[in-house]
């Protein structure tokens, strides 16, 4: 048995290295895949879509918030991760009670890359984390910055409008090519009506395609509340996934800058 440490200050028991593990989030059952643990991972979430052959054939114990407690004790799992926002408290603490649960919580770039070295160190797979970290951090590196800054509102949903606040992942990637979140000021996601946006200079509106799937068809709805206002459709994961998706994220993100 191992003791870790997690990212909201618990202490996590573990057998180590664990064999049966079952992730609750879906950036980061992708990185278990790209730290190799392939015959260790025992269950995902029905959301956990990378990589296709893990979404075809692990099991599927619900998900991210209906966690199916009854799937997960067939499994028998030595280790659970999970994240605080992505997953319901009451979930996490009744799992917690019957298995060791390592959570994560994540609110900036630099923390996603404690993240995937606590989920290496933890699954004995220290030196692959480090590996990615290094990657990872080489690409944003060589990241160039917007010659002149967009003001920019990025959406998650619609019916209520939802965009954005400063203290998320996803605005840490905007600051991250030169751009200004117009919402930096508020917290976590807060709901907005396209009016208010009128008196807020904004530039650029993204549309993510996840959690709310935007389509073209919603770019007009924007313009038509935001005359003049540019509208893009962009993929939300490389926005929010904060796992080793971010390597080809900073690719995505240079390509982005460019237009």
């Amino acid at each position: 048995m191992a003791v870790f440490a997690d990212m909201m200050g618990r202490d996590v028991v573990v057998q180590y290295p664990p064999g049966r593990i079952i992730s609750l989030v879906p950036s980061q059952t992708e990185l278990l895949y790209d730290l190799g643990l392939d015959a260790a991972v025992v269950g995902i979430t029905k959301f956990c879509v990378h990589p296709d052959e893990w979404y075809r054939n692990k099991k599927r114990v619900g998900g991210t918030k209906t966690v199916h407690i009854d799937i997960v004790k067939s499994l028998q799992p030595d280790l659970i991760i999970a994240n605080k926002e992505e997953n319901t408290k009451e979930q996490i603490e009744e799992l917690a009670a019957l298995y060791p649960v390592w959570i994560s919580d994540i609110k900036a770039i630099d923390e996603a890359l404690q993240m995937i070295r606590g989920v290496g160190a933890i699954t004995g797979r220290a030196e692959r984390a480090d590996e990615l970290v290094a990657e990872i951090t080489a690409g944003f590196a060589s990241l160039s910055r917007a010659a002149k800054p967009k003001r920019v509102a990025y959406f998650i949903w619609r019916k209520p409008w939802m965009s954005v606040g400063g203290d998320t992942f996803i605005s840490n990637m905007i600051d991250k090519i030169g751009w200004e979140n117009v919402l930096a000021d508020k917290q976590r996601y807060p709901e907005v009506a396209l009016e208010e946006l009128r008196d807020k200079q904004v530039d650029l509106v993204l549309l993510s395609s996840e959690p709310y799937p935007f389509k073209a068809a919603h770019i007009a709805e924007i313009k038509a509340a935001l005359p003049g206002v540019e509208v893009l459709l962009v993929d939300g994961e490389m926005f929010s996934w904060y796992g080793s998706r971010m390597k080809a994220a900073t690719v995505y993100l240079q390509q982005l800058l460019k237009g």
